[in-house]
């Protein structure tokens, strides 16, 4: 038989109608796979009392988010007192929990040494009838220091607020103890999940931890994080209005070296989950995180959802909770599919034997023979490697006609348009590589090469990242049984084709839109990668709606290669017009700024002040303070470490006081010295470091009566340091034994978020704003003590 026979076995004259139906089959599919992604519209503030307004927290988000207020603040404490008193008017008892702590998860290793922060969490208990194990709602008040934290993180304090607000007027009393836990210093060091877990009496016993975070303005608030075997809590997640998450991005958390809040509760032992929204992450962290930029119908998901979880695991004996494995799971319209890890490596091979079926049988039809299905096999690594490699060549391409994009922390403010140019890129790679091959090779030949590198795949994330398997295993195993049943049963060929291709489509799909706020357009490769995947699941349905050429010949036959070539042609001519689109729609304005980084250094031992940036290539507007290469400033700013900075001269400004370091006690014993310091700031400071000479070698430390640990370097020439934020304005105490009975060499700074004040400081003009680094805005002064 001819190799060019087709799945769906429709007669040429029915092939157009068979074809419209499938693609409006797909198309409504599409629709519902969107939707179920999709924020829900917030509701008003005449909403009933048992149900969550995401208008009532908004009025909690516009108070909390007036303005930047980090940790140690006087806007923090404004903040602080806010959440009391509004917890007071719940008839709650909230407390604060004002203590020092070190900082948790892997902000730990940092050049600076050890972190640690005096913070002030708030912390009520709502008690359960019969508690099985406690519920910790958790979210942090603290902003970054250049923005007010409009969505990170007042969205999840206000959504705690209004949970707690529709809890106890609806009159609710659930069975298991809630505990609301708002804290303090997350955004500089998780400190204060830190102190929670390690010096809370509440948290004794462990628990299950619900935390809600933001990383940007838009979208939906995803379920991203578990603890590991998550089953169970899965189960509770998926009794959720609107459940939204995925295995797969679950696998991909644990990879990267991100932290929330959710991580000291994880490395103490505690389970839960962990949510986000995620979309607009231009505004993370910067002065454009305003109430203001929020959506708030993602709002509105982010605690309607959270709500509904709490009010299902409140009821439940939690006693077992975090017992077997870790589950699969995705959305789907109107629900959460999920099951267990135990069945992820057998539906792996089950679809590579559903695809081996095929070939076989496709072999033995005579539809393509295995040297046709041997080549097949190799020439579809050319869309898989070509369309995220074009991806990834448009951002470079984006940054080149627009070099401010490559400050942004993920993405651009409005992205839409450039993600749809990457999924029409490449889709006309995968139809350009069909309208080729088709002729050549077959419509079955490809179509079974496609389902064996999804099924392939599928084995190999099964053994290597579990929860993500379901992305290639699903859409192979439905697309080979579908295949089958067209090529055996005649009659239902089309149907087949269409069923398997909607599997894909509600699977993939969803999985494309989240990935690429997720990742950001810098690893646009990603989002065509996945892209790729979806369209070799429905290489069928490109049969289907490709015109048969039969045995054609001549002008027919140059007629059916041209429409053939149409929809790889409509698909760049998408991409280009996306493209163009985007750079049009996404400028840069006084609302939408081009991000750039200033800090300012003095060296009070010389008088000598720097003007640093992290910009490796220097905007406009930044390029003026910056008239030296890049260097290291170990010797100025140990905190740094080997960090390279561009920098320029910057005016030494005399006012600047650096932070006093005085010996309070000193005690020599043989070889070991003990020092009793007080390091006090002479300015309202952020934070504070202290490192001690390389040569002095530190046995052992305590800051702020925490016992620190000494094995933290800073860079060449130091030692043991760390970093204290929030300090008090008395000082921090340090012990401090080191062995040596000589002087030791000590490096003091501290870090005010002053900038603009500085003499020789330009104002950013319209269009130009700040970056949402830590270090942003950051003046610096650093004296040398030798003691």
């Amino acid at each position: 038989m001819s190799p060019m026979r087709d799945f769906a076995l429709t007669r040429p004259a029915r092939r157009g109608i068979a074809a419209a139906v499938v693609l409006a089959v797909l198309a409504l599919a599409g629709f519902f796979a969107v939707r179920s992604i999709t924020p829900p519209a917030a509701l008003p503030t005449s909403a009933p009392a048992g149900d969550f307004s995401a208008e009532r927290a908004f009025e909690q988000v516009r108070t909390i988010a007036s303005e930047p207020h980090p940790a140690g603040s006087p806007a923090n404490a404004k903040v602080h007192d806010h959440l009391i008193e509004t917890l007071r008017g719940l008839g709650l008892s909230p407390e604060s929990q004002d203590t020092v702590t070190i900082q948790g998860g892997t902000l730990s290793a940092s050049a600076g040494g050890a972190g640690l922060a005096r913070v002030r969490n708030v912390v009520t208990l709502i008690p359960g009838t019969a508690s099985t194990k406690r519920i910790f709602l958790v979210a942090h008040y603290d902003s970054a220091q250049v923005g007010p934290g409009g969505n990170d993180d007042a969205a999840g304090t206000a959504s705690i607020l209004e949970i707690a607000r529709a809890l106890t007027s609806a009159g609710d009393k659930l069975r298991n103890d809630v505990v609301l836990v708002l804290t303090d210093a997350e955004e500089a060091c998780l400190c204060g999940a830190k102190a929670f877990v390690d010096q809370h009496p509440l948290a004794r016993d462990g628990g299950v931890v619900l935390n809600l975070e933001a990383r940007g303005s838009d979208g939906p608030a995803i379920m991203f994080e578990t603890s590991e075997n998550n089953g169970r809590l899965v189960g509770a997640y998926s009794a959720a209005p609107q459940p939204v998450g995925t295995s797969f991005a679950v696998e991909i958390y644990r990879l990267l070296p991100n932290d929330t809040d959710f991580t000291p509760f994880l490395a103490a032992g505690f389970l839960g989950l962990n949510a986000a929204y995620i979309d607009g992450a231009a505004v993370y962290h910067a002065p454009t995180d305003t109430p203001e930029s929020m959506n708030r119908d993602s709002l509105q998901h982010h605690g309607e959802n959270t709500l509904a979880v709490l009010r299902e695991l409140g009821g439940r004996d939690l006693a077992g909770i975090g017992d077997g494995g870790d589950a699969t799971y995705f959305p789907v319209p109107g629900l959460l599919v999920r099951y267990p890890g135990s069945l992820v490596l057998p539906l792996a091979v089950l679809a590579l034997v559903a695809v081996a079926a095929l070939a076989w049988l496709v072999r033995r039809q005579g539809r393509a023979g295995g040297g046709r299905m041997a080549a097949a096999a190799g020439l579809t690594l050319i869309p898989i490697v070509v369309a995220p490699a074009l991806a990834q060549g448009l951002w470079a391409l984006l940054t080149v006609i627009r070099p401010a994009y490559a400050a942004l922390p993920i993405d651009p403010y409005r992205p839409l348009w450039y993600r749809l140019a990457v999924i029409a890129i490449a889709a006309c790679t995968v139809l350009t590589w069909y309208a080729l091959l088709r002729r050549r090779i077959g419509p079955a030949a490809l179509a079974v090469a496609g389902f064996g590198w999804l099924a392939v795949l599928g084995v190999v994330l099964a053994v290597l990242t579990p929860g993500g398997a379901y992305l290639a295993t699903l859409p192979a195993l439905a697309g080979a049984l579908a295949a089958l049943i067209a090529i055996t049963v005649e009659k239902t060929g089309t149907l087949a084709i269409a069923a398997g291709a909607v599997v894909a489509v509600v699977i993939l799909l969803p999985t494309v839109l989240m990935l690429f706020p997720a990742l950001g357009m810098p690893m646009a490769g990603v989002g065509a990668f996945l892209t790729v995947l979806l369209a070799l699941a429905l290489l069928p349905v490109f049969d289907l709606i490709h015109p048969a050429a039969g045995g054609a010949r001549g002008t027919e036959a140059a007629k059916a290669r041209r429409l053939g070539a149409l929809p790889a042609v409509l698909a760049a001519v998408t991409a280009i017009a996306c493209t163009a689109t985007g750079l049009a729609v996404d400028r840069f304005d006084a609302e939408h700024p081009s991000l750039t980084h200033l800090m300012y250094a003095l060296d009070a031992d010389t008088q000598q002040a720097r003007w640093l940036s992290h910009e490796a290539d220097p905007q406009e507007w930044t390029s003026q303070y910056l008239t030296e290469p890049a260097g290291t400033i170990t010797a100025l700013l140990p905190a740094f470490g080997d960090e390279e900075l561009r920098m320029g001269p910057a005016p030494a400004w005399s006012d600047l006081a650096a932070p006093a370091l005085t010996v309070t006690g000193d005690n020599t014993s043989g070889t070991e010295r003990t020092l009793r310091l007080l390091l006090k700031p002479q300015r309202p400071a952020r934070f504070v470091t202290l490192h001690v000479a390389e040569s002095s070698k530190v046995t052992q430390a305590t800051v702020g009566g925490r016992p620190v640990d000494v094995t933290g370097v800073a860079g060449a020439g130091w030692g043991f340091g760390f970093v204290f934020h929030a300090p008090p304005a008395e000082g921090v105490e340090i012990t401090l034994t080191v062995s040596v009975t000589g002087p030791v060499t000590f490096r003091a700074m501290d870090a005010t978020d002053d900038v603009t004040t500085i003499p020789g400081f330009q104002p950013r003009p319209a269009g130009v704003g700040v970056l949402g680094s830590h270090s942003s805005e950051m003046v610096a002064v650093a004296k040398t003590y030798t003691l």
